[in-house]
């Protein structure tokens, strides 16, 4: 689904955004936990057997993460990076296409940037600010 996210209409999702943001972050900690485990498991057994057990998990819980990132990003949101916390909402400000920029830890929406500029050309939302859809 793609929509034009107001920063109200982005900060009335958020609680929703970021449920769904924690489950596919936990998805994605589950995947490296395994990721390890196999690498161990290479190194410490002689067992084709464990090894196997091992890696039919990991390839479900990469799934199950990927289709937690496709339930979060079924919000409208696009998500920049799971491991930084990085999340954008699509938004115009005047005629021009932008990002509302939420990182994992925020409480509400406060900073947008443009399209090519990302995460370290964030800027602040003005009190207000209704050149912004």
């Amino acid at each position: 689904m793609f929509l034009f996210f107001t920063t109200n209409e982005a900060n009335d999702t958020l609680p929703d955004v970021i449920k769904k943001f924690e489950y596919a972050l936990a998805k994605k900690n589950e995947v490296t936990k395994l990721e390890q485990q196999l690498q161990m498991s290479l190194s410490t057994t002689n067992s084709f057997e464990e090894f196997v057990t091992l890696k039919q998990k990991l390839n479900s819980a990469i799934t199950k993460f990927y289709e937690s990132v496709e339930i979060l990003e079924n919000t409208g949101v696009v998500v920049k990076s799971i491991d930084q916390g990085l999340l954008d909402f699509p938004s115009k400000r005047f005629n021009e296409e932008v990002w509302l920029c939420w990182k994992y830890g925020e409480t509400e929406i406060r900073f947008w940037h443009e399209k090519d500029s990302g995460f370290m050309g964030r800027k602040p939302i003005e009190v207000n600010d209704e050149s912004l859809v």
